[in-house]
C-alpha cells in the first residue's frame, strides 16, 4: 500500500519495451543535497528560532496593551501552535504546488504577519495578524523544508535532519540577541518591522528547494507533470490548418487571386494578427488546463492519503505513532515554561541567573540532535532503538526533574532532558519508514498537528502539578 523508503532517490524511465527500471539521482547524499541542509537550516533558524525568542516580544505587549499575563501569552502560544497544527493542510499545497512554491509563499504570509503586527492596537489584533497570518506562513515554510531533506537523503538521512534542525537551537540565541536589540533601539513595533524584512529570507531558502527531477517541483508530489488535457492538436498542426484555411479561402473564386495581388501585405499583416491570437488563446487554453489537472490531482492525492482507500489511517503503527506525537512535544516545552518557578521555590534564583537551565537544555540540545543522528546512521544500529531509548530517557527525566532541589542535580536532569530531546530530529525519519517516502508530506504534517496540540495542551496541566508540588512544600 506504501511506497518503500528505499525508493527514495531513483528516477522512473521509459525503456524501449514500455519496462520501468530504476536510475539513481546524482544529488541523492552529496551535491545539492547540501545545500538542501543548509536551506533547511536557516528556515529552523527563522521559523522555531524567531518563536522560541517570542518572550522578549511578550515583555513589550504587556508593557503596551496592559493586558493579562495569560490573555497575552495567548500571542505567542497560537503562533506555535498553527505553525504546527496546520501541517495537515500544508499537505495539500505541497501535493498541488510542490515545496518551493509553497516555501516562497509561506515566506511572503510570514514576513506580511510580522510587519502588519507592528500596527497592531491591541493583542486581539495580533491573535489574526501575528498569530494566525504569521502562524500560517510558518508552518507552510517548515513543513516543506523538512520534506525536501527527507527527499534528498537516503544512507544518511538522520544526520541530515539533525544538522539542519540544529538551527532551532541557534535561531533561540540568535533571534534572541537580535529581538532584545532591536526593540532597545527602534522601538518593538519598528522591531517587528524590521523582522519581517529578515523573515522574507525565508523565499530564499525556498528557492534553493529544487525539485530532484524537472518538473517535479509542483507538477505533483513524485515529480510526474500531469499529462495535457489538449493533446490532439499541436502547435504546429494547427499553424498549418490555418495556412490551408487560408489558402483555400483566397482559392475561393475565378477572380480572387487577380484582385488579392494588391492587398497581399495587408492580408500578410492580417494573418499575422490572427495567428498571434490564435496561438495566445492556445498557451492560455493549456495554461489553464494544466492548472486545473495539476490542482485536481494534488487534492485527489492529499484526501486519498486521509480518507481514500490508500488512507494513512489504515496504517496501524502509524496511527499508534500519532497517538505518540499527541504527548511527546508537551514534554519538551515543559521545562522551558515551568523552570523558573521550580528555581523559585527551590531559592536557586543567583545560581540559575549565572548560567540558566534553560540555556543548558538548548545548548546540549544541539549536540544532541547531531550525535543521534550519526548514531541512528550506523549500519548496525536501528533507527528506532536510538529513538526509543532517547524518548525513555527524556521522559523520566521530566519525572525526575521536580524532585531535584540543588541546582547541581537540576542542572544534571536539564543536560539530559536536552540531549535525550534531539530525538525530535529523527521523527520524519521513523515516519517515513512507517508511510514511505510518497506520504511523507502527509504523514509528518498529522505529526506535527499532534505536536501542536501537545505543546498547548502540555503546559497548562504540568503547571497544575507544579502547583501542587508547591503547595506540599509550603505545608
Amino acid at each position: 500500500m506504501y511506497t518503500s523508503h528505499e525508493d527514495i532517490g531513483y528516477d522512473f524511465e521509459d525503456d524501449p519495451k514500455d519496462k520501468k527500471t530504476l536510475k539513481p539521482h546524482p544529488d541523492i547524499d552529496g551535491g545539492w543535497a547540501w545545500v538542501m541542509v543548509l536551506s533547511s537550516f536557516f528556515v529552523h533558524i527563522l521559523i522555531m528560532g524567531s518563536q522560541m525568542a517570542l518572550g522578549v516580544l511578550n515583555v513589550e505587549w504587556l508593557e503596551e496593551f496592559h493586558q493579562s499575563r495569560g490573555l497575552t501569552a495567548w500571542v505567542s502560544s497560537l503562533s506555535m501552535g498553527v505553525t504546527l497544527i496546520v501541517g495537515p493542510f500544508i499537505g495539500l499545497f505541497i501535493n498541488t504546488c510542490g515545496c518551493r512554491r509553497t516555501a516562497i509563499i509561506g515566506g511572503l504570509l510570514n514576513s506580511l504577519g510580522w510587519v502588519l503586527s507592528a500596527y497592531a492596537v491591541n493583542v486581539y489584533y495580533l491573535f489574526i495578524t501575528f498569530g494566525l497570518a504569521a502562524g500560517f506562513g510558518s508552518g507552510m515554510a517548515y513543513l516543506p523544508a523538512v520534506v525536501m531533506v527527507g527527499r534528498y537523503f537516503q544512507k544518511r538521512r538522520a544526520l541530515a535532519q539533525g544538522l539542519s534542525t540544529t538551527g532551532t537551537g541557534f535561531g533561540t540565541f540568535l533571534m534572541t540577541v537580535l529581538l532584545k536589540y532591536l526593540c532597545a533601539e527602534y522601538g518593538w513595533r519598528n522591531a517587528m518591522f524590521i523582522q519581517g524584512a529578515v523573515s522574507l529570507n525565508l523565499c530564499v531558502c525556498g528557492a534553493l528547494m529544487r525539485p530532484l527531477s524537472p518538473g517535479m517541483d509542483g507538477d505533483g508530489p513524485e515529480g510526474k507533470a500531469p499529462h495535457h488535457v489538449l493533446p490532439a492538436h499541436s502547435t504546429e498542426s494547427i499553424r498549418s490548418s490555418g495556412q490551408l484555411r487560408d489558402a483555400e479561402e483566397k482559392r475561393g473564386g475565378p477572380g480572387t487571386e487577380d484582385s488579392s495581388l494588391g492587398d497581399a501585405p495587408a492580408q500578410a499583416c492580417q494573418e499575422k494578427a490572427a495567428h498571434r491570437k490564435d496561438m495566445c488563446a492556445f498557451r492560455l487554453l493549456k495554461t489553464v488546463s494544466q492548472l486545473t489537472m495539476r490542482v485536481r490531482k494534488g487534492f485527489w492525492d492529499w484526501y486519498s492519503g486521509y480518507f481514500g482507500t490508500a488512507s494513512l489511517f489504515t496504517n496501524r503503527m502509524f496511527v499508534a505513532f500519532i497517538f505518540w506525537a499527541l504527548f511527546a512535544y508537551s514534554s519538551f516545552v515543559i521545562p522551558f515554561i515551568h523552570l523558573p518557578e521550580i528555581v523559585n521555590l527551590y531559592n536557586l534564583s543567583e545560581q540559575n541567573d549565572v548560567f540558566p537551565l534553560t540555556s543548558i537544555i538548548a545548548i546540549v540540545h544541539i549536540f544532541g540532535k547531531v550525535v543521534l543522528g550519526i548514531v541512528a546512521d550506523l549500519p548496525c544500529i536501528s533507527v528506532w532503538n536510538v529513538f526509543l531509548m532517547a524518548n525513555f530517557t527524556l521522559v523520566l527525566s521530566i519525572f525526575i526533574l521536580p524532585l531535584m532541589h540543588t541546582y547541581a542535580g537540576l542542572a544534571v536532569i536539564c543536560a539530559l532532558i536536552g540531549f535525550s530531546s534531539g530525538y525530535f530530529s529523527l521523527m520524519p525519519v521513523v515516519t517515513e519508514d512507517l508511510v514511505g517516502i510518497e506520504h511523507l508530506a502527509n504523514a509528518y504534517g498529522i505529526i506535527i498537528c499532534a505536536n501542536g496540540i501537545s505543546a498547548l495542551l502540555g503546559p497548562p496541566f504540568a503547571g497544575f502539578e507544579i502547583a501542587q508540588l508547591e503547595f506540599h512544600h509550603l505545608h
